[in-house]
């Protein structure tokens, strides 16, 4: 077999790298790693963790991804990294022990319902994948696996897939409480199988605005300072509270001369009726009061 070539993949995370091998690492499996002693079965991810500034190791399909503790920047250490877990996986030593046949844990999955009322929540008891994942049609999603699966369904609309969830939003041709344990009970099996919930065809540096086009997300190094505030309250105060809804908000942009500050909506959040009233009454207000005489307005370009 050829070597190992590793790939340096930024993510939506700013504190998550991939390093991506032009191998399958690990199949129908994926591992995450807090700290050694979870991290037993892994030389590689041990040795990683002698590393101060590692905080989680990820192990998936092709790649290895790490979450780094904010005392390093990136850009000081990838490149090292990345000839570490080369070097490693050149080596031929076993990337994760396997102790005989493991148990394996079953998959449960549970629906929720959001403040939206075309899209449903549906969570699992294991991650699924480290960087969210955006799929608006069929022709976003890859062969043979859970994205692609779900299209089956004819009257699922969109995909957002995040940790260990996937919020879906579907047309208005049936209603949740006839479909819910349908579609609940084909995402455990599939899980059950071992199949990988794929790639979306948008870069981890683009954001989808609309079917078919994608936004390139400004970088945080790169922002000014009431941008970079903005960032930090939609990180600390809004994020977490529309991730529970099963949607997520993104930073496009910031406009001095007019104080417009432009979101994109993802998952459940994305055509919610109620999200106007919260981008108004919740996001700007927070805004307005948190940074003082700088924002005016905020717009959700897919809004």
């Amino acid at each position: 077999m050829d070597k190992h070539q590793i790939n340096i993949i930024s993510t939506s995370n700013e504190a998550i790298v991939k390093f991506e091998s032009n191998h399958f690492l690990v199949k129908n499996h994926s591992y995450e790693f807090k700290n050694t002693d979870e991290a037993k079965s892994s030389p590689l991810a041990q040795q990683l963790f002698y590393l101060p500034f590692v905080k989680t190791v990820y192990i998936a399909q092709n790649f290895i991804a790490i979450e780094r503790y904010d005392i390093v920047s990136w850009e000081d250490v990838q490149n090292e990294i990345s000839e570490q877990i080369q070097e490693y996986l050149n080596s031929g030593k076993p990337l994760v022990k396997t102790d005989g046949e493991k148990k394996q844990v079953p998959v449960t999955v549970y629906a929720e319902t959001t403040p939206n009322p075309n899209s449903m929540k549906f969570v699992a008891n294991k991650k699924l994948t480290v960087n969210s994942k955006e799929f608006k049609s069929i022709n976003d999603t890859e062969p043979d696996t859970l994205s692609r699966g779900l299209y089956s369904f004819p009257f699922i609309k969109e995909l957002y897939i995040d940790e260990n969830y996937i919020s879906i939003q579907k047309h208005d041709v049936t209603t949740w409480e006839e479909v819910t344990h349908e579609v609940r009970s084909f995402i455990r099996e599939t899980l059950e199988s071992g199949k990988d919930i794929g790639e979306t065809k948008y870069q981890s540096t683009a954001i989808v605005k609309e079917k078919g086009e994608s936004v390139d997300l400004p970088k945080f190094e790169n922002l000014d300072n009431i941008s970079k505030k903005i960032v930090e309250i939609l990180d600390e105060y809004i994020k977490p509270a529309v991730a529970n809804d099963g949607g997520n908000i993104v930073f496009e942009g910031y406009e001095e001369s007019n104080g417009e500050v432009r979101v994109i909506l993802q998952g459940a959040c994305s055509g919610c009726p109620s999200s106007t009233m919260t981008l108004r009454n919740g996001i700007e207000s927070m805004l307005k009061e948190m940074i003082p005489g700088k924002i005016e307005r905020v717009v959700a370009l897919n809004g």
